[in-house]
């Protein structure tokens, strides 16, 4: 795992405390996601500072936001092969543990808050940008642009002085350790459903609320104005 992170630790403990879940030692990575999240959203928050340098404050944290999600770490894990070097409980790893994105994701954060004790800011900051080099920034900033559909909808809908949408999971398929969230948007003033799907719960919000925009869009409410 040193040689993926292409760094080699002072203090290895750290990086076995990164690589250990609460279901297997009362040592485990939880603290270090608390610090390595922090980390992570100043590095990111600074590099698409200097990237972007016209866009706002607002796209600035859409962006950031789009970047640092679960779905992000949880590939990144993947392209680290860190599955195979997590420490689980007996009862998580049967239960598919070693794929759960949540697990993955969280895993990664505390890796960056373990270079962070172990090297200083510096080498964590460089690790994020190693994990997230292979993405392109740009095409985070052109989905921005338009707006996250979450986002996008509750601004539609507050322009118009109507009720936030309600969202609700109305089904998880799959394997435990390929589980995807099935979830409903409720525009209920308008009596206006869709429905999304994703590998968590908020990216099937995401996609649920990007089919109710387009669907507002072609309702005769979006002609109305504030």
């Amino acid at each position: 795992m040193q040689e993926r992170l292409h760094h080699r630790f002072q203090n290895t403990r750290l990086l076995q405390q990164a690589l250990t879940h609460r279901s297997f030692s009362a040592t485990h990575n939880e603290r270090l996601e608390f610090l390595g999240d922090s980390v992570l959203n100043i590095s990111i928050s600074e590099r698409l500072f200097r990237q972007f340098p016209q866009a706002t404050e607002g796209e600035l944290s859409r962006m950031r936001a789009n970047l640092v999600c679960e779905d992000s770490l949880h590939r990144i894990a993947l392209a680290l092969e860190l599955p195979a070097f997590l420490q689980l409980g007996e009862g998580e790893a049967r239960s598919g543990g070693r794929q759960r994105p949540s697990i993955l994701a969280d895993a990664i954060e505390a890796l960056i808050g373990a270079v962070y004790l172990d090297a200083g800011f510096p080498a964590a900051q460089a690790l994020v940008e190693r994990f997230f080099a292979s993405m392109n920034l740009s095409a985070s900033a052109d989905r921005v642009a338009s707006k996250d559909g979450k986002t996008a909808l509750q601004e539609f809908l507050q322009g118009r002085k109507m009720p936030l949408p309600v969202y609700t999971v109305t089904d998880i398929q799959g394997a435990e350790h390929a589980q995807v969230f099935v979830v409903e948007c409720r525009v209920d003033s308008l009596q206006l459903r869709t429905e999304g799907q994703g590998q968590s719960r908020r990216t099937a919000e995401q996609a649920a609320a990007r089919q109710m925009v387009q669907q507002l869009q072609k309702h005769p409410i979006a002609e109305r104005r504030t």
